[in-house]
């Protein structure tokens, strides 16, 4: 999973970098809100997201607020927000900017892997869902080309499409739904169709 950083600190950037890489994560490395809201406008932006609260320019908080505003995203970010904030009211005030989860300066390896993989969760399942309600409107949208006013000749019962061809009933449904057709004769066409034809062969066989 790619994982942006976004730290103005050197050595807490690099600290943050080298703990991702052994963990197996691909890694955005960023100094300042500026550069992190850049990558983050990106079609192929990391999902995941570290800031940290304090930076020149663009802080975490404004950040979040930013990500929080983009208007149909088809990315989820998780931002995970860095601070030496610890007090209750600005834990408050980070959540209500667009933090999912926030870790306190200095912060603990094992507690910041953990974190991540609580994040690393949540963006597959929203990835997962979003996935599955597009394919649910692509199904809706499918079955919808079946809805409306349809030509059919009073005669042969053929549909005339959008191309303006005339095709067999059974083949323009079969073209605008997932609808499979297993042929099988009525009891009406029986007594019309087949039941002469067999008295014919019955009345041949005879003489």
């Amino acid at each position: 999973m790619k994982i942006l950083i976004a730290e103005d600190d050197f050595t807490s950037r690099r600290i943050l970098e080298i703990l991702l890489l052994q963990w197996g994560y691909e890694v955005t490395v960023t100094s300042n809100g500026a550069e992190a809201w850049e990558v983050l406008q990106k079609e192929d932006a990391p999902p995941l997201v570290i800031l940290d609260w304090m930076m020149p320019g663009k802080d975490g908080r404004e950040i979040c607020t930013l990500i929080r505003g983009k208007q149909n995203s088809e990315v989820p970010h998780y931002v995970i927000l860095l601070t030496s904030k610890s007090y209750k009211e600005d834990i408050v005030t980070a959540f209500e900017a667009g933090a999912d989860d926030y870790i306190t300066k200095p912060f603990d390896r094992e507690e910041l892997k953990a974190r991540i993989k609580v994040g690393e969760r949540i963006v597959s399942l929203q990835n997962t869902l979003a996935k599955q309600v597009k394919e649910l409107q692509e199904a809706l949208n499918h079955i919808k080309t079946l809805q409306g006013i349809l030509p059919i000749c009073s005669y042969c019962k053929k549909i005339r499409d959008d191309g303006n061809y005339w095709q067999l009933l059974e083949n323009y449904i079969s073209t605008h739904s997932m609808a499979q057709f297993s042929h099988s004769i009525c009891p009406d066409c029986y007594k019309k169709y087949v039941e002469p034809d067999l008295e014919r062969l019955l009345n041949e066989s005879q003489k």
